[in-house]
Parts: structure tokens; C-alpha cells; sequence
């Protein structure tokens, strides 16, 4: 009996022990795939860590170029107010000197429409037309030898002046005439200042075309020369 008791010991303890190193090969094996799989999943891990850092750092430099125009840019509306702060201010200059040259121009003609209307306040004493050619503006013998008695006048009598108005006929653009008209009585003014009447006591004024109809063309063509008295 114990013969055979002993064979089938040795033979299961065989069994057991082929089975237990089985059983460790196979724990090693499935160890050491468990191991790889891991290995892979942190490497790919590691690397959508690292791609998504990558990407952190893309959206930190491009924040850091937003700030930066956005600073430049701060800049820029800072110079840009500073500009418009500077045209205000030039405009309300500018503004400034456009009211005083309207004032100084409305004052000016204040007092040339008061001088103007001083005439009114003279006597008239005496009338005479000095008469032109046509499209002349300059003295002839005859105008000069009626303006000499003027000057004797205006000489003797400090209180007289003397008002020019001159004329044209129609004939021709009207502006053209207003600078004839204007010439006619420069032509007169300037024989009586160089003759020694003083030119505060002269009053001139251009009047372009005469529009009476009844007065023929070459009778328009003047200069109508009043001697005032002051009253």
C-alpha cells in the first residue's frame, strides 16, 4: 500500500509544481503586457500634454500681441485727442480773428457810410460836368480849364468840399463800367490833389452806368462835380 500511496504523491506533487510555475509564467506575460499598455496610454498622455501646453503658450503669445495694439492702439487715440485738442483750439483761434476782422470790416464801413452821408448835411453851391470819350477816363483841355476855376474856389473857401460822382452809358458789361466810372473820378480826384486841395475834402464815388434814359449816350459819359458848403 505505501508503494503505491508514494508514486501518486511524487506524481501530484509533479503536477502541482508544473502547475505552479505555469502559473507565474503567465502572471510574468500578463504583467509585462499590462505594463506596455501602460507605458503607451502616459505616452500619449504625456503627449496631448504636451500639445495642449504648445497650445497654451500660442493663446498666451497671441493674448500678449492683443495687448500690445491694444496699448498701441491707446496710443494712438491718446495722440489722436491731443491732435484734435490742438484744432480745436487753432479752429477758435481762427474763429477769433474772423470776428475781428468782421468787426474791424463792419466798423470800417460804419464810418465810410457816416462820411458818405455827411455829404447830405452840405449846401450845394455849384454843379459842373466834366466829360469824357468814349471808353476814356482821361482829362481832356476842356475838363482841365473847368475844374482850374474849381480849384480857385476851393482854395479861397476852406469850408467848401467838393463830391465826385461818376458815370458811364450803358453800353458794354455793367461791371466793366462800374471800374470806368470809378476811373473817370480818379482821373478828376487826382488833377485836384495836385493842385493842392486836400484830399479830405474830396468825396468820391463810382456809379457805374446812368440809367436815365432820357439823356443821351455821350451826355452819360461824365463825371457830375458839386461844390458843397458845409452848413
Amino acid at each position: 500500500m505505501q508503494n503505491v500511496v508514494r508514486p501518486l504523491a511524487l506524481a501530484a506533487a509533479s503536477v502541482l509544481l508544473i502547475s505552479g510555475c505555469a502559473t507565474k509564467g503567465w502572471v510574468r506575460d500578463f504583467v509585462g503586457v499590462r505594463a506596455g499598455e501602460t507605458d503607451q496610454h502616459v505616452a500619449k498622455v504625456e503627449e496631448k500634454v504636451n500639445e495642449e501646453t504648445q497650445r497654451t503658450d500660442r493663446v498666451e503669445a497671441r493674448l500678449a500681441e492683443d495687448a500690445q495694439r491694444t496699448e498701441g492702439l491707446g496710443t494712438r487715440l491718446n495722440s489722436t485727442e491731443t491732435s484734435l485738442g490742438e484744432v480745436r483750439g487753432l479752429t477758435s483761434a481762427a474763429q477769433g480773428q474772423a470776428d475781428n476782422a468782421l468787426h474791424n470790416a463792419e466798423a470800417s464801413d460804419s464810418r465810410l457810410t457816416t462820411l458818405w452821408n455827411t455829404r447830405d448835411k452840405r449846401t450845394p453851391v455849384d454843379t459842373i460836368q466834366v466829360s469824357f470819350g468814349f471808353n476814356r477816363w482821361s482829362l481832356n483841355d476842356n475838363a482841365e480849364t473847368s475844374l482850374v476855376g474849381l480849384v480857385k474856389e476851393l482854395k479861397e473857401n476852406p469850408k467848401l468840399s467838393v463830391a465826385l460822382m461818376g458815370y458811364t452809358d450803358p453800353v458794354g458789361p455793367r461791371e466793366y463800367n462800374l471800374e470806368l466810372s470809378e476811373r473817370r473820378v480818379e482821373a478828376v480826384q487826382r488833377f485836384l490833389v495836385e493842385h493842392d486841395v486836400e484830399l479830405w475834402r474830396i468825396h468820391t464815388v463810382g456809379l457805374g452806368p446812368l440809367p436815365d434814359k432820357n439823356i443821351p449816350n455821350p451826355q452819360k459819359r461824365r463825371v457830375t462835380v458839386t461844390l458843397l458848403a458845409a452848413e
